[in-house]
């Protein structure tokens, strides 16, 4: 038996190809996830002043500033309120704790809910940066590698932050309404109403000290060609750390 034969018989992949259907299925969390992002981009490059230079932005455009933004966006539609309700739901219906009566170990379920959205978020960011930099005038990232770290940093922070809501969500109903009610303040501190870069000082410490402040930093500055600051990288992945041990501590199977 080959390999590839093995893995597509073993219940970790039959569960990662249910879970696939089943999310393919889902054509609000697609849109929101997978195009609403980069549709937020288009409205905003169709506003004349957001096309040009801002000094007090350090003369970046509001719009080369939306494109991590836009990309933040997508982890915190895919993080936090799509997947937690699914999973709550799983929970509610007792499907997590029959799993683990199975071969089937529930993690498999879990991994593959993960994995599957942050691919779809990963498209997303994708998406972004190719209809930013080849239609809309963009600049596309000056330091890739510093990008590829400060987007793999932001989905850690982001999905840390979902598997909270869902160690703490013992039904759907609880994982939507938990998910809103970070969901809202998370986009304020990713700077989806006001970029981060634009804030006045006060405000702007505070939300740097967030994990999506810090996130849009590091974006922004891989953005414009530097490393992101080590600062901020440190506290994604300080509140990745707390979020997990905390989800880790928090977590129910039924």
């Amino acid at each position: 038996m080959s390999i590839t034969t093995s893995a597509r018989r073993s219940p970790a992949w039959a569960v990662l190809r249910t879970e696939f259907r089943l999310f393919a299925r889902e054509p609000g969390s697609l849109f929101w996830i997978l195009l609403f992002p980069t549709l937020l981009l288009a409205i905003l490059a169709a506003v004349p002043p957001f096309r040009e230079p801002d000094p007090g932005l350090g003369g970046q455009r509001v719009l080369d500033l939306y494109v991590p933004v836009s990309v933040l966006l997508a982890m915190l539609m895919a993080a936090v309120m799509a997947m937690p309700p699914v999973l709550a739901g799983y929970r509610e219906r007792g499907i997590l704790r029959r799993l683990r009566t199975t071969p089937v170990h529930p993690g498999s379920l879990l991994l593959a809910q993960v994995g599957l959205h942050a691919a779809a978020v990963l498209v997303s960011a994708a998406l972004v940066l190719a209809v930013g930099v080849m239609l809309l005038g963009v600049p596309a990232p000056g330091h890739w590698p510093g990008y590829l770290v400060a987007l793999v940093s932001a989905l850690a922070a982001a999905f840390a932050v979902g598997a909270l809501i869902t160690a703490v969500a013992g039904n759907t109903r609880v994982g939507q309404t938990v998910g809103s009610i970070v969901f809202f303040p998370m986009m304020f501190t990713a700077g989806v109403w006001f970029p981060v870069q634009g804030m006045p000082g006060l405000l702007r410490d505070v939300v740097v000290a967030t994990p999506m402040g810090a996130a849009s930093e590091a974006l922004n500055d891989a953005l414009v060609g530097s490393f992101p600051d080590l600062a901020d990288l440190a506290v994604t992945w300080g509140w990745t750390a707390v979020l997990v041990v905390a989800s880790v501590r928090l977590f129910r199977w039924g």
